[in-house]
């Protein structure tokens, strides 16, 4: 179990390491590989009611987070996959590792709103002191969704742009958490 969030990051690390190489146009089908990655800040909350094998209610930290990915531009729908890696710098997290599917619609000129489904793994800092029956690392199902601006949809006189803000609240479970975030993402 230990060796899963490692090859997550070995492949997430892998696909931004070649998103140059895999960035290309395919006019015959219409489509158009964007490989992508990004920084983005937030919070993670386990606040909400609990259920069995969750961490105890109120375990919480700020974290930086790593995003690598690679969407599949169809036209108005992007499909995609996206690895992560976030950093707890304050409280209870110490480590998270995420793999997600993504589906996004776009707007504007170069923006988009997506969904997203994948799993995560939380490992918790030592000082998080848990009860017996708890264990420090917590993984399972998270989803969410969020938005994408291209700064092409921010006054800009291109039709493209490579940088985008984006914004995301993703949970898990039955919303047994909450975890906003924010960032930058440069795509290829």
């Amino acid at each position: 179990m230990k060796a899963l969030p490692l090859t997550t990051l070995a492949a997430a690390f892998a696909v931004g390491l070649s998103a140059p190489a895999l960035a290309q146009d395919d006019a015959a089908s219409g489509g158009r590989l964007e490989p992508y990655v990004g920084v983005m800040a937030g919070l993670h909350d386990f606040d909400n009611d609990q259920y069995k094998g969750s961490p105890p209610s109120g375990y919480r930290g700020w974290l930086a987070e790593g995003v690598a990915g690679l969407n599949y531009d169809l036209g108005p729908v992007i499909i995609g996959a996206e690895g992560s890696v976030a950093k707890g710098f304050d409280k209870d997290i110490d480590w998270e590792y995420g793999a997600a599917g993504r589906l996004g619609v776009k707007a504007g000129k170069d923006s988009m709103f997506f969904a997203k489904v994948g799993y995560q793994w939380t490992q918790f800092d030592d000082s998080a002191r848990p009860p017996v029956s708890t264990s420090r690392k917590y993984d399972g199902v998270t989803y969410g969704f969020g938005t994408e601006i291209s700064l092409a949809d921010l006054g800009g006189s291109a039709d493209r742009s490579n940088l985008r803000l984006r914004a995301q609240v993703d949970t898990r479970g039955d919303f047994h958490s909450f975890r906003p975030m924010a960032g930058i993402v440069a795509k290829f």
